[in-house]
């Protein structure tokens, strides 16, 4: 059966009745031990944080290492209050099976960063009502197993309501929770939002202080200041291990090309290298102390049984069916909109990624096109400075011409070449690695703007082109 609760639709405090898309697993299954399970909550409610605050999302709560069976969580359990502590102690250290939930179809969840409000205190509704800083919706599907990522840019142009054309991020401000999932549905195809999170950017800093930093590859210096904000940006290139100050410069960086995308695809970055910190033995005794910490930063409305649904769904899931994208579009140029900065949102490329991502169909027929027209951004991530023209060469060769040497560079050097899906495209990704027979696909969209797929070209390509080389002298 399908539950139904009552749940608050955020600052507005209005009063909803909604179906929630869970329910107790019917089947008898082995009691998980509560160390586990809290530890598992305890992972969700961090990733819901980190969602909102650097683009990330609650499907980092895959599986951690097998050292969290070991962990002692008694005291923990004990300062829940009587009825967690009874509860524990009657089933011995075991969940009894009927708190077991699970998703029962697709949720879509809107996640969202809170820019800092001036005076208002951490926790209190006030802290919750300022501009969106970051906007992901994440769709959470048990028909594949996956969980899909779509960041809409702050600066994504939108029509509001009694406000008129501005930019998306104003949504919260004037209507809070409900009104940004209203705006950011109709944006989006109509697509339904279930439930939504909301985390204060304080969250970020002092998260990435109480796990022991982050591991991140700065991919130039980052030196910038901005006294009328006190922000002071000041970032070595290199791999570093950021404390919280560190890694929210490393977030908040705008002075490249890519401005506020830029920010997006950084995001992107601190969201997998959190996801490898948290995965650490190291970091296990601290989730308790993390959690509760964080707990204070959080608004959401989704209920205890979801956030449970959540983590069973997360306990599952492999690293692999985490698929993120940025929502295609373009800049606003200086003459357009009164020299008003925009994210002009690209509409075949909004009905591709809702259509293939989201399962929303765009009410009309969006007809074939051939892969081998997608447009590819090559980088060079070897030391070699002729190789793209040859990998060009032999991308054309298998048919695809719609190629050019990205302005970007990649940020490091690799051995293992990068497709990385800019746009969402995956069909494309998968056409161009069976072509290649090599190259791994990453489903993010840190790669060039101007692309549908980027590939960094690693040294790999030299084990590959010798032999492409020798069949075309045979064929000759």
């Amino acid at each position: 059966m399908i539950t139904s609760d009552k749940v608050s639709s955020g600052s507005d405090q209005q009063t909803t009745e909604v179906s929630t898309p869970v329910k107790p697993s019917p089947q008898t299954r082995p009691a998980i031990p509560v160390g586990k399970r809290i530890l598992w909550s305890s992972a969700f409610l961090i990733t819901a944080s980190i969602s909102a605050t650097v683009g990330a999302t609650v499907a980092m709560v895959s599986p951690l290492p097998s050292a969290l069976k070991m962990f002692n969580v008694t005291d923990e359990i004990a300062a829940a209050g009587p009825s967690h502590s009874e509860a524990a102690s009657s089933q011995h250290g075991q969940i009894p099976a009927m708190f077991e939930y699970k998703i029962e179809r697709p949720v879509n969840i809107l996640v969202m960063g809170i820019d800092r409000v001036p005076d208002a205190e951490v926790g209190s509704e006030e802290a919750f009502e300022g501009h969106t800083d970051t906007m992901i919706l994440m769709r959470f599907d048990p028909t594949d197993q996956s969980v899909r990522m779509l960041s809409v840019p702050r600066d994504t142009q939108v029509l509001i309501p009694d406000v008129g054309t501005t930019k998306i991020n104003d949504a919260n401000v004037y209507g809070g929770a409900r009104l940004a999932m209203d705006v950011v549905g109709e944006t989006l195809n109509g697509v339904t939002i279930d439930r939504y999170v909301r985390v204060t950017n304080d969250a970020f800093r002092e998260l990435v202080d109480l796990v022991g930093g982050i591991e991140v590859f700065v991919p130039r210096p980052m030196v910038y200041e901005d006294k009328t904000q006190g922000l002071t940006i000041d970032l070595r290139k290199g791999w570093q291990t950021l404390d919280g100050d560190e890694a929210e410069q490393f977030a908040r960086f705008r002075m490249d090309e890519y401005g506020d995308i830029g920010r997006v695809q950084r995001q992107q970055v601190l969201l997998k290298a959190m996801r490898e910190r948290l995965q650490s033995p190291a970091v296990l005794p601290r989730l308790p102390k993390v959690v509760q910490r964080m707990l204070s930063f959080v608004d959401t409305d989704l209920s205890m049984e979801e956030l449970l649904a959540l983590v069973n769904f997360g306990m599952a899931l492999d690293k692999e069916a985490v698929k993120m994208v940025l929502l295609p579009g373009r800049f606003s140029e200086e003459f357009e909109f009164e020299g008003v900065s925009y994210w002009i949102m690209s509409h075949p490329g909004r009905d591709r990624v809702m259509q293939d991502f989201f399962e929303v169909e765009p009410g009309y027929d969006m007809g074939d096109r051939s892969l081998q027209s997608v447009r590819i951004g090559l980088q060079n991530a070897t030391s070699d400075p002729d190789l793209l023209t040859q990998a060009a060469d032999y991308l054309a060769a298998q048919g695809f011409r719609n190629v050019f040497y990205s302005q970007s560079k990649s940020p490091r050097l690799l051995r293992q070449s990068e497709i990385i899906v800019q746009q969402g495209n995956t069909d494309a990704a998968d056409a161009i690695q069976d072509a290649l027979g090599f190259g791994v696909i990453q489903a993010d969209s840190t790669g060039d703007l101007a692309s549908e797929i980027t590939i960094r070209v690693g040294s790999d390509w030299f084990d590959q082109l010798p032999a492409a080389e020798e069949s075309t002298d045979e064929e000759l």
